[in-house]
């Protein structure tokens, strides 16, 4: 998960309403037509909500 691009991640919650659950970043994402890069990492994204963008971009470091 470590190689996901920070910019190319929020770009693709853009518009998001936080809280959030994984599905509903997942949906977001696929609307705003986010990468396979993008869609592969919120998809293994941990089943719990996340409270802003900066909870979903910790992630990015927790699994390297």
């Amino acid at each position: 998960m470590a190689d996901i691009n920070p910019i190319h991640l929020q770009k693709a919650l853009k518009g998001a309403s936080y809280p959030a659950t994984k599905d509903s970043l997942v949906a977001t994402a696929k609307d705003n037509g986010a990468d396979d890069e993008v869609m592969t990492f919120l998809n293994d994204l941990p089943d719990r909500e996340f409270g802003g963008p900066n909870g979903v971009t910790k992630e990015i470091s927790s699994d390297s």
